[in-house]
């Protein structure tokens, strides 16, 4: 990431494995990934900002990075993507929702390998320490109910007042033991996935 327009003060990244639920597993280990990027702000501080474009710009080198990263870390292909955001104080939620449009979106999508659906999404205003819940869904349509899960990420030390945490979460598959119905994987694939 040491290439991207914004500063980086550090990055952070989250591996967890799943391997029962209820005392059962239906098969392989359920993997999720997250990995973040502590940012300054360029807009701490100074109130009301009409134009955030300078931060939406700058988000796509940001959203390859993440993707690269979440991809070496899961080891597998991807299922499942979320991404979310927190902002310190000096900041408005907007600034760090500006970090993770389109822009950050397809650059994540491209880098993990693509997908067709829309990436879930949670942003707030935090202190250092705060814990943030990153939805994820199916990343080739959101109807597949077995991929709806998330991801609690807590980055110890971030964001300062002048910092935003910009965070991609991957998954290698859905819950373990889904069985609430709807559309499979397969099916998604079978039909092309869905926007």
């Amino acid at each position: 990431m040491a290439d991207s327009p914004l500063e980086v003060r550090k990055t952070f990244a989250q591996v967890e494995a799943i391997r029962t639920s209820a005392g059962r597993s239906d098969g392989e280990e359920l993997r999720k990934v997250a990995v973040c990027a502590v940012i300054r702000n360029p807009y701490a501080g100074q109130g009301y900002v009409a134009d955030l474009s300078g931060l939406i710009n700058a988000s796509n080198e940001l959203g390859r990075s993440l993707g690269l990263e979440a991809v070496r870390l899961l080891a597998e292909p991807v299922e499942s993507y979320g991404k979310g955001g927190l902002v310190g104080s000096q900041g408005e939620q907007e600034h760090v929702n500006a970090a993770l449009t389109a822009v950050f979106g397809d650059a994540f999508r491209e880098a993990i390998g693509g997908g067709k659906a829309w990436i879930t999404s949670m942003t707030k205003p935090a202190v250092a320490g705060d814990v943030i819940d990153v939805p994820t869904a199916y990343k080739d349509d959101v109807w597949v109910r077995s991929h709806y899960d998330g991801l609690q990420i807590r980055v110890p030390d971030a964001p300062h007042p002048d910092e935003l945490v910009v965070i991609g979460v991957v998954t290698n598959r859905g819950r373990l033991n889904a069985r609430v119905g709807g559309m499979s994987a397969a099916e998604a694939a079978k039909k092309g996935g869905a926007q």
